[in-house]
This record gives C-alpha cells, structure tokens and sequence, in this order.
C-alpha cells in the first residue's frame, strides 16, 4: 500500500549552517501530492538573460541570407551554436536609431552600449550626473525579481576602474554598466568569481566577516551538512539524485575558486596583481561565471541577468584561436579581407563560450523539462557592423523555449530599422511583463 502525503516542501527551501545558507534547486518534493500540479510536475518559472558582445560584428558573417524562414544557412559566427538551431531565432533588421545623435560626434562605443537595452541617447558628461535609461532587463525584475533573494545578477569578464573620461566626454559608467535600474542608477557588474560566489551562496554578517570566511578551508557545504541530512530524509529516490548532482556542482565550483586563488599566490603575474579568483585564462574566467549563473537560475536564486562578455573598445587579444591582434582594431576591418577574418574569428569564439553556457541549461532538469526549455537567452551587440559604428541591423540571438512562449528554428527578417525595442517589449511580454511602450517603440513583434 502507498501512502501519499498532503505535506510538501517549501518551494523556497534553503539549507542554513553557521555562516552561510544555500538555495536548492526545484524538487517534486515541494509541489503538494494529489494536485493538479503535482500530477504534471513543478510549475516552470520564467528565466530571462541578456548577453552583450563588444565592437559590433562583420554581419555578413552573422545575418542568414535570404528573407527569412526556417530553411536559412548556418552562418559562421552561428555555427557553434547549430546544435540548439531549433531552439534559436536568428533576428535581422532591428536597430537602436534613438540613439544615434549626429551632433554628438565621437563616443559611438559608448552610446551603443550605454543605450542598447533602453533604447535611450546617454547623457554625455565626464561626471557623477549620469543619465541613461531604465533597461530591459530591470522592468523584468521589477516583477521576476520579486519571490527571489536577488532581484537580478550583473556579471563581466572585464572591468574598468578609471573615473571621468572614457570616450569623447562620456563617462567611463556608461561602458562598465549594461544594466540600469533607473534612469540614473547603473549596476555594478561582478568580475570576480569569488566574490559572486559568496553573493549566491555566502551568508550574511559583515563584509569583515564575508572576508574572514572566504579565507578559511572549510566548505560552505560542509557547514550545512545537518541541513541536508534532514532533508534528504525526506525525499524520494529521484529527489535525491537531482540534489546530490546539485550539490556536487556547487562544491565543484567552490574547489576551482579555491584552486584559482592558489594558482595566483603560487605563481604571481609579473606585472598586474589578479584580484583573487579570477582566472588568469579568459575562457575559464568566462566559464567559471556561466557555471555560476547557471546554479543561480537553477537555485532560484535569480530569475533575471545580464552579462558583458567584454566591455566596449576591448583591447583583448586571442592568440589561443589565432588572433594576436587586439579585438577593436580587427574591428575596424575596412573590408580588409585579414581583418575581417580574425574579427569572425572572435565573434565565432564570444558565441562559442556562449554555447556552453546554453549546453548547461540544456542538460539542468528543471520541472518537467530543462532549464534551456524555461528560459529566453539573448545574445547581442550594441552595433552592427564595427567598422560602420551604427547601431543598425543589429545582430540578435534568441535562445531557449520560454515555457512554450518562442518557436526556435528560425530567422525573423524585419525591415531594416524597426525598433530594436520592439523586441524588448515583446520579450517582456513573453515573461509575464507588460509595459505599454518602451523608448521608440512602435508596437511588438507579433510573429516572434
């Protein structure tokens, strides 16, 4: 005989030890026996995440040709991500007019990512009086935000610590800030795996105490052992196993911290001191973050998140894939055909490590489907052709099934200039999030 118990789990369960505290992921166990619900696994909540890649692309490398449909040609700054091409849209045509100003004359880079998610002209001052608008991403978790411990999570692979200038009398926080909650409040984007790390997963207390912790050897898992004992005993087999595989990534990801600080002290760079935690590789510094954004989502801990994979005007050089030159100057191709070469080659390369981080949520169960199946990734630039310097025909990548809500395999052409937030609003109203307008909005996309 089996018996079924009414009793369930809390959804927002978390395990609390001395001095630190750890979201679990969705279990069958928190969803009530005999419901509805139950019957038909966990209800999905929405996740949605914004990635943004420097100096523009070569399109002809990006955009599919033809005029759109399910029968396009993998392109080769596509191509790492064929593997989800039924879970990817590929959107051409969009572009952020609104903040093209003629007589602003030089910061291009900065107004192209400084308004790339308001679709707003940045004010442009050396300043503390900086003025943007609100973006995307913050009107999603004014209401996604809400049943979460963070309301949403800003990461980068670089950051730039220099006040005043950075562009042409733009402040330097219109390029270190993809994020803004309001018209003048930037978010600090994170670059330190260690200091993420503790926001997820760390406990409360002083940052005194935050940092005395970090420096010892025990595990945060380990000070929740009593914790998980307990609620192991009250899961079923598969419950078990989704926690176990859960808990191991986490220490995984704590061991590779603890690794990388010991690395740093063993072997000091020569002349730049690395923060602690970060890796000196910039693939496993990338890796690292999109291993912990993907724990975040599937912990709960975040349903909302934006993430540079370098700033604007990034010099970063890539000989591991070929390119000794630095990014921004290939990006001024010029159509020179070496140019244009190593400057795919990095596009190819920014999407290919975005790949992995889709394989993540791809193989996470959450529910009765995938984190990948929850979810609405987008990939993009604040330019479309660097060596033109217009946020024009923008390249764009969707992926993920969004509860149902996108329909991959697919490129959408739109004519060339439709508003770029269009897609914003349409991406909000695909989350739950309805605004009535949004910057030079002019409606929605209502086929996407």
């Amino acid at each position: 005989m089996t018996f079924i118990s009414k009793k369930a789990i809390p959804r927002r369960t978390v395990l609390r030890g001395i001095g630190a505290s750890l979201a679990m992921p969705l279990l069958g166990a928190m969803v009530p026996a005999m419901t509805a619900t139950a019957q038909t696994a966990a209800s999905p909540v929405p996740r949605l995440g914004f990635f943004y890649a420097p100096n523009g692309m070569f399109l002809p490398n990006f955009h599919p040709e033809g005029d759109g449909g399910r029968d396009y040609q993998i392109t080769p700054i596509l191509r790492p991500l064929e593997a989800y091409r039924e879970q990817m849209v590929v959107v051409s045509g969009l572009s952020n007019s609104s903040i093209v100003s003629p007589n602003e004359g030089g910061g291009v880079h900065t107004r192209a990512h400084g308004g790339w998610l308001s679709g707003v002209l940045p004010k442009r001052t050396e300043g503390a009086d900086v003025v943007a608008g609100k973006t995307v991403d913050q009107y999603a978790a004014d209401v996604l935000g809400k049943d979460t411990s963070l309301r949403s999570l800003e990461l980068t692979s670089e950051t730039n610590y220099t006040v005043g200038n950075c562009e042409n009398g733009y402040s330097c926080t219109y390029q270190n800030s993809t994020s803004w909650r309001t018209p003048t409040t930037p978010l600090p984007h994170e670059r330190d795996p260690r200091v993420v790390f503790q926001r997820l997963f760390g406990g409360g207390g002083s940052v005194e105490a935050r940092v005395a912790q970090m420096k010892t050897d025990r595990s945060i898992l380990d000070s929740v052992t009593d914790s998980i004992n307990r609620l192991e005993r009250k899961l079923g087999p598969g419950d078990r196993v989704v926690v176990d595989e859960y808990l191991s990534a986490v220490r995984e990801i704590e061991q590779r911290i603890q690794r990388t600080e010991q690395n740093n002290i063993a072997t000091p760079l020569p002349s730049v001191k690395q923060p602690a935690g970060v890796p000196e590789s910039y693939e496993e510094h990338i890796d690292m973050l999109f291993e912990m954004l993907a724990l975040a989502y599937q912990a709960d801990v975040t349903r909302v998140s934006c993430f540079q994979m370098a700033r604007e005007l990034s010099g970063r050089t890539y000989p591991n894939i070929g390119v000794p030159e630095a990014h921004h100057s290939v990006s001024h191709h010029q159509l020179n055909t070496h140019n244009i070469e190593q400057y795919t080659r990095i596009n190819a390369h920014h999407v290919s490590l975005f790949s992995k981080f889709i394989d993540r949520l791809h193989n996470t169960q959450d529910g009765d489907g995938s984190l990948l199946d929850h979810s609405i990734m987008m990939y993009g630039t604040g330019m479309g052709d660097g060596d033109h310097h217009t946020p024009y025909n923008l390249p764009v990548i969707l992926v993920g099934g969004g509860r149902g809500q996108l329909q991959g395999g697919r490129h959408m052409k739109y004519p060339l200039h439709t508003p770029f937030m269009n897609l914003g609003l349409s991406l909000l109203d695909k989350v739950g999030v309805e605004l009535p307008s949004l910057a030079d909005s002019s409606g929605r996309l209502s086929d996407l």
